[in-house]
């Protein structure tokens, strides 16, 4: 479907992860970067963004700290809408009146019809009230964002490892050959190495300490001995207290599932058209999403493929800056398609 090259400067790309949103603005590039996280209490917005982050496990009881998109689609449509309005507002703030203003999301691909929609209504419903609101399959804005051709005849291959979901994809022009969503992400690793650390060192840690461990001592494969010590509850006094962790406990804790990502890779590529396979040979995996930053990532999917790996310079911002090539050059433009909105009465 031929797309009508944007003109308008007033054109925003908004990325709806699982773990954060970020908005581009054409010609300014990204200029919200924040957790996807809304805090409320009875029912009022209380914060959003980095803000809410910092009451996550902190909170009182009345309280509510969420996450309005889970395993990839958005979970809490009313919560998620009360953020986008939020960080709409502080953007208006930074940039003037939003009305009228062209909207691109992106959206992935391998859910439901009703889940992909929820993208575009969310835009379409918010205070921005945009004229035109239109979607792009999300392994393209990730593909676009980590440099790739996917306009050509050339098959390219991407494994986007999310917070909560893997996207494994094929594209080639302009489509998408073969995609599947794994459910397993860097919210799973932090879940591994919370449960992980209560049965070994007897101590309860939350998931910001856990994201710090896989940060600092995860490895793939052949992991190098580094340690960290870090604080939590002592689960036999209930005692503040601390243990060290180390990078050999990290990678036992998380190698499994990772396996399981490198599993459904193999799969995906045995299914995959010879023609495009061997366009995959040369060019080899991409790998994007933030827990491409785990060390030697490269190395474990290298090995088990026996194809180039080749990790995005910066994976956790590939579908923001792939929405933002659509945006900036009109070539792209083709790639975004309109849906009509569904209204939800309420």
């Amino acid at each position: 479907m031929k797309g009508v090259c944007i003109v308008s400067a007033k054109v925003f790309g908004i990325d709806f992860g699982t773990s954060t949103i970020k908005i581009y603005r054409k010609n300014d590039g990204v200029i919200f970067d924040e957790k996807n996280i809304i805090a409320l209490c009875k029912g009022e917005v209380m914060a959003i963004g980095d803000e809410a982050f910092e009451m996550l496990g902190k909170a009182p009881d009345n309280f509510l700290v969420t996450y309005p998109v889970k395993n990839g689609v958005i979970a809490d449509i009313a919560n998620m809408l009360s953020l986008l309005n939020k960080a709409l507002k502080i953007v208006a703030d930074k940039t003037g009146k939003l009305n009228g203003a062209e909207v691109i999301v992106a959206a992935p691909t391998d859910v439901t019809e009703v889940e992909k929609r929820a993208f575009f209504d969310l835009a379409a419903s918010s205070i921005a009230k945009p004229k035109k609101v239109r979607v792009v399959e999300k392994p393209i804005a990730d593909a676009l964002g980590a440099g790739l051709d996917v306009m050509n005849a050339s098959g390219v291959m991407v494994v986007d490892i999310g917070a909560d979901t893997t996207e494994i994809s094929i594209m080639s022009l302009g489509g998408i050959v073969l995609s599947k969503l794994v459910p397993i992400g860097g919210n799973k690793f932090d879940e591994l190495i919370i449960n992980n650390v209560k049965k070994k060192y007897n101590l309860v840690i939350g998931q910001k300490t856990a994201e710090t461990i896989k940060k600092k001592l995860a490895y793939a494969i052949n992991p190098e001995h580094e340690t960290i010590k870090v604080y939590g509850r002592d689960v036999m006094n209930g005692l503040p207290t601390e243990a060290e962790i180390d990078s050999e406990f990290v990678y036992e804790t998380i190698n499994e599932s990772l396996h399981s990502i490198v599993d459904a890779v193999r799969i995906i590529l045995e299914k995959t058209p010879p023609e495009i396979s061997s366009d995959i040979i040369d060019s080899g995996i991409y790998i994007t999403g933030g827990s491409a930053n785990i060390k030697k990532i490269d190395e474990l999917f290298g090995g088990e493929t026996e194809l180039p790996i080749k990790v995005s310079e910066d994976p956790a911002n590939t579908v923001v800056n792939g929405l933002g090539r659509i945006l900036e050059d009109s070539k792209f433009d083709c790639l975004a398609f309109s849906l009509k909105q569904t209204y939800y009465g309420g």
